[in-house]
């Protein structure tokens, strides 16, 4: 089966188009992930939590069926978890431009070099959680960097 972008679960595996891209799908699927966060901007930290821990639990699936329909590992325009990843920077990350550039460049080095243990998940089974789990953890890296930075006044 390839890729139909109309079929809901692909739609979202795709980060709604921005996993679509012809170069670096992974960083467009990034910033496709910091745009849908936005709202979370007005939510409480309750939501926020709830928010990312949806993304996450439902990643595995979506990322999972959309890998199997297609028939191959993690493909590249697969970036929902790229979106859960970045979510977990962002919903620690103080509301700011420079906080959500920081989340954005610890996370994107975290998921592209996949430093230990983050070169272990990915090839984690079923293939749903290996796509997740990486991203995931780079996600919870990148946080740990975010706020850091945050208490040091430099963010």
């Amino acid at each position: 089966m390839r890729l139909i972008p109309a079929h809901p679960v692909h739609w979202l595996a795709v980060g709604l188009g921005s996993g679509l891209t012809k170069t670096m799908p992974g960083t467009f699927g990034t910033v496709g992930g910091m745009v849908a966060f936005i709202p979370a901007l007005w939510l409480t930290d309750v939501w926020v939590a709830i928010w990312v821990l949806l993304g996450a639990l439902v990643g595995p699936w979506i990322c999972g069926k959309t890998a199997r329909d297609l028939n191959c590992g993690d493909h590249g325009s697969i970036v929902w978890d790229e979106w859960a990843g970045i979510w977990i920077a962002l919903a620690v990350a103080p509301p700011s431009i420079g906080a959500w550039i920081v989340a954005f460049v610890l996370f994107r080095i975290f998921d592209i070099f996949k430093p230990w243990p983050i070169n272990r998940l990915e090839r984690l089974k079923p293939v749903g959680v290996g796509i997740m789990a990486d991203d995931l953890l780079a996600g919870v890296f990148a946080a740990a960097g975010v706020v850091g930075l945050a208490q040091l006044g430099l963010v």
